[in-house]
């Protein structure tokens, strides 16, 4: 599933590019929505095989899935219901519950390092990824083609999970370079934890709230470990925290029934410290605004959708509030404009003007930085073919394929664009048989969506820089001229 700026969103309305019908299987790698959230459009499209993943993947897409199909409808019916789509025929959603239950029916457990048959001619197996709870790289072969899709990978010192592995030696090799282009300094969960508490002790002096954006899977649940771990060693003020997220919540219960199989918990349920909160209706959300003094956790982590708008709403004004960033932004997202530092933002309609403290704890991050991406392509060698990387924005592609360059000379790395088709024959390069797409360059990255509500979230403010409202009126009118000059003149160049 798509995930940025509402024009890259909107490639999820699109067709396959496939006939789902006629697909054997489906192989997931985690529940991430972003690797999972267009299976019940699949399903709904006529795909009825199975969906292969690990029992944890499994356990998760119920909740996942569910979720996803839940925020599709919200979404569709409150966009019917605006007041400037009146008369306008209404919008469907993506995929409904009943879309989501379909594709959960069809997933079919399999446990790591066991060698499958997904479909007729092809072997597969699946390796611990350590990104999140039950994750995994996707090894398969089929016609004397060995092929290595890493699916996201976690860096080292990653709470609850053990460090990636598998096999060496394969043809072709898909690798993610989400942080292609980061070297981090090394962080242990010790150094971590005092890393969270400093910014705790700094936004509670500030006497506001601490609101913390945060992924409902895997962030939230390495910030309880971390939360609790202060809470009990007495390391932070006995301050409540709420996490105000119904799905948050339900993969809680999840990590929860697989503690004893998780690292770092002691075998032991970690998220049922006395200071937590589980906020679950929508009253008790409400009831935060009021709160001051308390660290709130809400999804979504980029603050696309779900409850975090509601209290960004309600402390980004104010002074003595912080919001704590602690995941990856991608461009054209809510959060990515935050932490650029706009001093204004729109949500849900409203203008607020940034005045809390913007803060941000790179410890959590769920992904290998180059360094530690380099280490596991090293030992995954040799790679007899092609290395493709993915999952990551240009400049950290770019930046990945030149220290591949450096470190692997003789390596074939290519740098795949969406719709791009290739023949993977064994031992040699992989051979492109399809050219990508040329139209999605506005699509990746800010769009015209997020740069029309920086302007509009700072137009009053500028006007009334102005010294008078005349020159306030005379300025709109020249805007207003400028707009109209500009469509005239794009009319015509299109004509002639």
């Amino acid at each position: 599933m798509f995930q940025g700026s509402r024009t890259l969103e909107r490639l999820n309305l699109e067709p396959f590019a496939f006939d789902p019908a006629r697909l054997d299987a489906v192989i997931v790698t985690h529940a991430h929505i972003d690797h999972s959230g267009l299976l019940p459009k699949l399903a709904a499209a006529g795909f009825t095989g199975p969906i292969w993943c690990t029992g944890p993947t499994r356990d998760l897409l119920e909740h996942m899935l569910a979720d996803a199909a839940r925020l599709q409808e919200y979404e569709t019916e409150r966009h019917n219901r605006r007041r400037d789509r009146a008369g306008e025929d209404p919008f469907d959603p993506l995929f409904t519950a009943a879309d989501a239950a379909a594709a959960f029916a069809l997933c079919r457990t399999v446990d790591l390092e066991e060698e499958f048959l997904p479909a007729p001619g092809f072997r597969a197996r699946l390796w611990n990824a350590g990104h999140i709870l039950g994750s995994a790289s996707v090894e398969l072969e089929a016609g004397g083609v060995s092929v290595l899709c890493s699916g996201d990978l976690g860096p080292d010192n990653k709470a609850f999970q053990r460090d990636p592995h598998g096999r060496s030696g394969f043809d072709h090799v898909i690798c993610e370079c989400t942080y292609g282009d980061t070297v981090r300094d090394p962080v242990s969960i010790e150094e971590r934890r005092r890393l969270l508490q400093a910014e705790v002790e700094a936004a509670l002096v500030r006497g506001g709230n601490l609101v913390i954006p945060a992924f409902a899977l895997e962030r939230t649940q390495e910030l309880l470990l971390d939360l609790g771990h202060l809470l009990s060693e007495r390391a932070i003020p006995a301050v409540p925290v709420f996490i105000d997220s119904p799905l948050a919540i339900r993969t809680t219960e999840v990590f929860a029934r697989y503690a004893h199989e998780l690292e770092d918990t002691g075998k032991s349920d970690v998220f049922a410290h006395p200071a937590f909160h589980y906020v679950t209706d929508i009253a008790g959300s409400v009831a935060l605004n009021s709160m001051s003094g308390a660290i709130i956790i809400a999804a979504s982590g980029m603050c696309e959708g779900g409850r975090i708008r509601h209290h960004l709403l309600h402390n980004l004004h104010r002074r003595d509030s912080t919001v704590l960033f602690v995941g990856y932004q991608a461009q054209g997202s809510l959060g990515r404009v935050i932490t650029d530092g706009a001093q204004r933002v729109r949500i849900s309609g409203q203008d607020v003007r940034v005045r809390a403290q913007i803060r941000s704890l790179h410890g959590y991050s769920a992904h290998a930085d180059q360094s530690e991406l380099l280490a596991w392509i090293a030992e995954r060698s040799p790679i007899a073919g092609s290395l493709f990387l993915d999952h990551g924005e240009q400049e950290a592609q770019e930046a990945m394929r030149r220290a591949l360059q450096r470190r692997f000379p003789q390596l074939n790395v290519r740098l795949p664009e969406i719709g791009e088709e290739y023949l993977l024959p064994p031992g040699e390069s992989a051979l492109r048989s399809a050219t990508g797409r040329t139209d999605l360059g506005d699509a990746l990255g800010r769009d015209w969506q997020n740069d029309y509500a920086a302007f509009a979230s700072s137009l009053k403010q500028d006007l009334m820089r102005l010294k008078s409202d005349r020159e306030r009126k005379e300025a709109i009118a020249q805007m207003a001229r400028i707009l109209q000059s500009y469509a005239a003149h794009k009319e015509r160049h299109r004509k002639a």
